[in-house]
């Protein structure tokens, strides 16, 4: 038997995105999950990583609502109009850099630290989406630069907040997960339709992998199939 107690209540924050939505979709109808809040820039308590004020903004907002049991993160950016990730070191700048940084690492550390207060101590646990590219072990193709340093930042903040935890919320876990490639608008520039999956059997993949977490799997980096992968 996993963490996740049934019933239990959980936040989807980027609730607006392929994989948020799908997950929402997913908790809507899963019987254990008695409510699940959706989280997105325009949502009635909005969260955008471009106003990282927003972040406690929502929280003090959703105080009256706790405890939570589930917390799942889905944000991040890999490209925008402006730019696609970097094939060279002679492409890397530091505006690219910075908004990564922002949104991949920065956003979600002050969303752990932030939702944190919002958790059930007796029994919950917190899911960041990372990437298996931020893996410093793993890398083996180099490029994309920004994108995989900002991922290995995330990972670097999760494992360091969940050895925090460890004392502070013995009973919780916190946990970095790889989805895998999905069907996303984050994947369509590199062939995402071909070779990624629909958000739904990604999503319920994940989903499973949450079910079986336990709190001494805390500060784990996990696939989209519960394999361990190295930070």
């Amino acid at each position: 038997m996993g963490l996740l107690p049934n019933p239990f209540r959980a936040i989807v924050i980027g609730s607006s995105g392929t994989i948020g939505e799908a997950f929402m979709h997913l908790l809507e109808n899963n019987p254990q999950c008695s409510s699940v809040v959706g989280i997105h820039r325009y949502s009635q308590h909005p969260i955008d990583y471009q106003n990282l004020e927003s972040i406690k903004i929502c929280v003090d907002a959703l105080t009256s609502e706790a405890p939570f049991q589930l917390i799942i993160n889905t944000i991040g950016i890999l490209h925008t109009g402006d730019w696609m990730p970097e094939k060279r070191l002679a492409d890397v700048n530091a505006e690219q850099l910075e908004e990564l940084m922002r949104i991949n690492a920065i956003g979600p550390a002050l969303t752990i630290k932030y939702f944190s207060k919002l958790m059930d101590p007796a029994h919950s646990l917190m899911v960041t989406l990372s990437a298996k590219v931020g893996s410093i072990e793993d890398n083996r193709l180099g490029g994309w630069y920004s994108y995989r340093a900002s991922k290995a930042a995330l990972n670097m903040l999760i494992k360091t907040a969940s050895i925090e935890w460890a004392r502070t919320k013995p009973n919780s876990a916190l946990i970095a997960m790889h989805p895998g490639t999905v069907n996303s608008r984050l994947s369509k520039p590199f062939r995402g339709e071909q070779i990624g999956r629909p958000a739904s059997d990604a999503v319920a993949d994940m989903f499973k992998v949450i079910e079986g977490i336990q709190k001494e799997d805390s500060g784990s980096f996990v696939t989209y199939a519960g394999e361990k992968l190295p930070w």
